[in-house]
């Protein structure tokens, strides 16, 4: 579903994230195929930026 493993682990009470993960990571079993899928592109988008000169250092900020 996407949600971030912290606010997962406060919803379901665990004191602290890794127990979240430890005990749940198993169900997501094409996570780690999915993460080396997007580092792979992230990589490659950087390289291709650094090879044109541009410097990848912004971040999009949302103001109230």
């Amino acid at each position: 579903m996407g949600e971030h493993p912290k606010v997962v682990s406060e919803r379901l009470g665990h004191s602290n994230v890794g127990i979240t993960l430890d005990t749940y990571s198993h169900v997501l079993p094409d996570m780690q195929k999915s993460l080396a899928q997007n580092f792979d592109l992230f990589i490659k988008a950087i390289s291709q930026k650094k090879e044109c000169g541009q410097i990848v250092c912004s971040r999009e900020t949302k103001k109230p």
